[in-house]
């Protein structure tokens, strides 16, 4: 049987866990959260979806980016990617999806994957998430 939780679309938005986030913050020591709301923020710079990160310039900037997990989530890999391309570093928590096109064409081979143990428990969500979930680092090292 599918678990349809995996592909569901409900919602886009999973709030990143404050204590995941801050292990992350404390090796990164992020300046910018380009998918936010002023209420979800992980970093004092921020854009929110009325802002649109895709569209905004992240130079100079470490980026936490925890994308909506819809249709859209290929933009943001392919822009946190480009970011790394031009010497920036970005983290990024998506779901671990090693199936997909934007996997393939920039994750895999290009950047440090850190599988997670187990499912995460996104804030506002009444259980563990429904998909595992993976960060994918592009930094450059040495």
């Amino acid at each position: 049987m599918i678990n349809r939780g995996l592909y569901s679309s409900n919602s886009a938005e999973w709030a990143t866990p404050q204590d995941f986030f801050d292990k992350l913050d404390a090796e990164f020591h992020f300046t910018l959260d380009p998918c936010a709301t002023d209420e979800n923020a992980k970093c004092e710079k921020h854009y929110t979806k009325e802002q649109d990160g895709l569209k905004q310039d992240w130079t100079g900037e470490t980026v936490f980016c925890n994308p909506p997990y819809g249709r859209e989530m290929p933009k943001w890999i392919r822009k946190c990617y480009e970011h790394y391309v031009g010497g920036g570093t970005a983290v990024m928590l998506i779901p671990a999806r090693t199936d997909t096109k934007a996997f393939h064409d920039y994750i895999y081979g290009r950047a440090e994957i850190r599988f997670i143990r187990g499912r995460l428990h996104f804030n506002g969500s009444k259980g563990n998430a429904p998909f595992p979930s993976m960060v994918v680092v592009y930094r450059k090292v040495g």
